[in-house]
């Protein structure tokens, strides 16, 4: 199906605003201090290269303190965190004191190891939160300058349902201006780096999140999805990440809240460094919800159906997807061919050429009472009038504004949009969706590119702001899906697939995982040789 005029028009529009803010940044964005060159330090303690499931056993059996975990976290971070501006916040001091009341109940503890375990399954353990869920007495800005200020008076429920199992959180991480771009950045707390080359975006909006997990300054994470905020940062910096299945993990108590119709696209999700890892924090996060899926079902991979998309059939607004990619994806597909012996059918959609189209006019539809979901400019403005993105970019350019380039730029693509919604993409979308819900099933997986290319450079996503579809169109259609590591390419940096599922069948991702983990190595040590 082909756009019509005025769509093609829009098409040229958005390339359009893309190539002047290029341009503007090239002559007016200061110059950063080069990082390449430096390096991550290697992981050093033993305690850091475990599983947040096997410390949590440990600290149970009292092979191991909390406070000896706590604190070895609480090393890692003061050593990475000046190289990669992961972690915004920090609550050391109160995380020491709650991971030795931690070790004093184990002391006192009369019912056993198995009482505990049922009870507070992550009890000892240190945990991340991205600094858009509300973690109490912490910062919850956003990275929004109006907001500079504001602390959470309550945690949002995914966190106060996994410090209820026991974990303990050590700060709060950076994100994109508004969560609304993929390269964490913003005015209040700067701009994170990639671990494995500070040169290098850590992906956006969850970013911080990713970056941390990546240097292994956390061992798990919690991160939010409308268009692959964990997926992206959780590629970039080589580690795990699952976008749930949306309305299952709670998304109360995070800023900016959806709107219009977005609830039905956002997700909150695990992260971290080890596959095993993500099931029993997605049993804690769903909470009451849990029931809606069957985390508890033993999947048999040989009797799964698997799939693999290649690329999204050609898009204009999108960079071809890189050959290393391609690759490591055909790799992917064999492998699974020859451990399982199962058939990897290659197929194709061509609506997926429109992922970004669909994405941004779904984002944009009104709610069920006709209401319509508040626009960027609003949130940029909060508390006072909308921002008015040309204004803000004048005032870029003359270095006035609290804004970054990609929230403004974020604003201005959002003034190309038309009036009506368009009829096409709303029927592309519609066959997309039953087309792709009836090769998946009940028993189908399919393997997608997380994105283009490896982590780009920083603020080289002005260039290509679109590539994020790859991601963006699988909240559109409402699946889980599993991000995997599976090593590093040529130029050191993490390579990576997504793994999708029908609706509700979030187990069949998750245990793919672990096949691949196994199988590949999954994340890896930025600071080893």
């Amino acid at each position: 199906m082909a756009l019509s005029r005025l769509e093609r028009a829009q098409v040229w529009l958005l390339k359009a605003v893309t190539e002047v803010l290029v341009i503007v940044f090239r002559f007016f964005s200061p110059r950063r201090p080069a990082l390449s060159g430096k390096k991550l330090p290697p992981v050093r303690n033993p305690l850091l290269l475990m599983s947040a499931t096997q410390l949590a056993k440990n600290i149970r059996r009292k092979e191991v303190s909390s406070v000896e975990v706590v604190q070895a976290y609480i090393d890692r971070i003061q050593e990475v965190n000046p190289f990669v501006n992961a972690v915004v916040k920090d609550r050391f001091a109160a995380a020491l004191q709650e991971a030795a009341q931690v070790d004093k109940l184990i002391e006192e503890e009369t019912g056993g190891e198995e009482v505990l375990e049922d009870r507070l399954p992550l009890l000892g353990v240190p945990l991340s939160v991205k600094e858009s869920y509300a973690l109490q007495g912490m910062p919850f800005t956003t990275g929004l300058v109006s907001r500079r200020g504001i602390v959470a008076t309550v945690d949002a429920p995914p966190v106060a349902l996994l410090k209820r199992a026991g974990a303990i959180p050590l700060g709060v991480t950076n994100t994109s201006e508004l969560c609304m771009w993929y390269e964490s950045h913003n005015h209040i707390y700067g701009i994170t780096n990639n671990p494995y080359d500070l040169g290098r975006i850590p992906g956006g909006s969850s970013g911080g999140e990713g970056s941390i997990l990546g240097a292994a300054g956390s061992v798990i994470g919690v991160g939010s999805d409308i268009g692959g905020s964990i997926r992206m940062p959780c590629f970039f910096n080589g580690i795990f990440g699952h976008k749930t299945t949306p309305g299952v993990v709670s998304c109360e108590n995070q800023y900016p809240p959806s709107s219009g119709r977005q609830e039905e696209y956002l997700s909150s999700g695990p992260m971290c460094r080890y596959a095993e890892d993500l099931l029993p924090m997605l049993k804690i996060m769903a909470g009451p919800r849990v029931d809606m899926l069957s985390l508890n079902t033993k999947v048999d991979l040989k009797k799964l159906r698997f799939f693999t998309i290649p690329h999204d059939g050609g898009s204009p607004l999108t960079t071809p997807v890189s050959k290393e990619l391609v690759d490591i994806q055909r790799k992917v597909a064999e492998r699974l061919e020859a451990d399982l012996g199962v058939k990897v059918q290659e197929v194709h959609f061509p609506e997926l050429r429109y992922s970004f189209q669909i994405w941004d006019t779904y984002m944009v539809l009104p709610d069920k009472e006709g209401k319509p979901p508040q626009m960027f400019a609003e949130l940029m403005g909060e508390p006072g009038r909308p921002a008015w993105p040309l204004w803000e970019l004048l005032k870029w350019m003359i270095g006035r504004s609290d804004h970054t380039l990609a929230a403004i730029a974020v604003g201005l693509i959002e003034m190309t949009r038309m009036s009506k919604t368009p009829s096409s993409i709303i029927q592309m979308k519609e066959k997309l969706q039953k087309e792709v819900d009836e090769l998946l099933g009940a028993d189908g997986v399919f393997l997608y590119p997380s994105h283009p290319k490896v982590a780009p450079k920083h603020h080289h996503p002005l260039l290509r702001p679109f590539d994020f579809s790859y991601t963006g169109i699988i909240n559109m259609l409402g699946l889980p899906v599993t991000q995997c590591p599976l090593g590093v390419g040529e130029e050191g940096l993490p390579l990576g697939v997504q793994v999708v599922a029908g609706k509700l069948q979030d187990h069949l991702t998750l245990a793919v995982a672990l096949h691949l983990e196994k199988t590949f190595g999954g994340w890896k040590d930025p600071g080893a040789n």
